[in-house]
This record gives C-alpha cells, sequence and structure tokens, in this order.
C-alpha cells in the first residue's frame, strides 16, 4: 500500500491519550490547547527519492521533505528543534524524533482506506486515525 496520499482526520482532536502524548514530549499548555481545536490533515508525497510530509491546519501548516534512513534537522510544530528520522517497514512509514533528552516514535500504518498514526513517547501512547481522500 502506498504511503503516498491525502488524509483527513477522523479522531477527536480533544482525545485524551492525544493529550497526554503532547504532555509526554513536551508541548506547551497554550500549543495543547490550540491543537485540541482544529483537525488537522496530512498530505505524503515523493520525488526525487526524497518524501514531503505536509500537516495541514487551520492554525498552522507545517511541511518537511526528507530521505528515508538519514537523520534530519526538524522544527515542530509548536516552534522547537529536534533530530528526525524516517524509515519505511511495508505499508508503515516510521518517525523518529530526539528532543530535549526525550525520544518519541510515530508510526504511520497505510490502508487503501486511510492512514493510523500510533505515536508514542514516555510509555504514553494515542491513535489517530484518518480517512485517505486522494
Amino acid at each position: 500500500m502506498s504511503v503516498v496520499g491525502k488524509f483527513e482526520l477522523l479522531s477527536d482532536p480533544s482525545d485524551k491519550a492525544w493529550d497526554e502524548y503532547l504532555v509526554a514530549v513536551g508541548v506547551s499548555d497554550a500549543h495543547r490547547e490550540a491543537g485540541r481545536m482544529v483537525s488537522p490533515s496530512v498530505e505524503i508525497s515523493q520525488a526525487g527519492g526524497k518524501y514531503t510530509l505536509k500537516t495541514l491546519s487551520e492554525l498552522k501548516n507545517t511541511e518537511i521533505t526528507f530521505p528515508l534512513g538519514q537523520e534530519i534537522d526538524e522544527d515542530t510544530a509548536d516552534n522547537r528543534k529536534c533530530k528526525t528520522t524516517f524509515t519505511l517497514d511495508g505499508n508503515k512509514l516510521i518517525q523518529t524524533q530526539k528532543l530535549e533528552g526525550k525520544e518519541s516514535k510515530t508510526v504511520r500504518e497505510f490502508s487503501a482506506d486511510g492512514m493510523t498514526a500510533t505515536f508514542t513517547a514516555a510509555g504514553k501512547t494515542a491513535v489517530r486515525k484518518y480517512k485517505r481522500v486522494a
């Protein structure tokens, strides 16, 4: 299954597990409050041996272009600097972030119908489901 596509959030943006995950990775109260009010969409494309992941919402858009298997610098949605590595394992795009002495992992699993993103850090896990729209 292709990881390339456009996806719209189906999960509740104010989910308690999502908020607990955001606390675990050090997101501020103000940014968490703002995040509870949006339902972001995700676009993933591929060109020239690199992927681009865009997260689009009413408050802020982010974009990161990356090769697989190489650590890169990333600015998080709340403007913090981190080191990020993406790998691909079958229908799973795996993102590992190192930030302020903490590590988090996001596993995005793709199907014909959508994407399930599982976020894990410091013993907290949140799952967000998306439908494929293109």
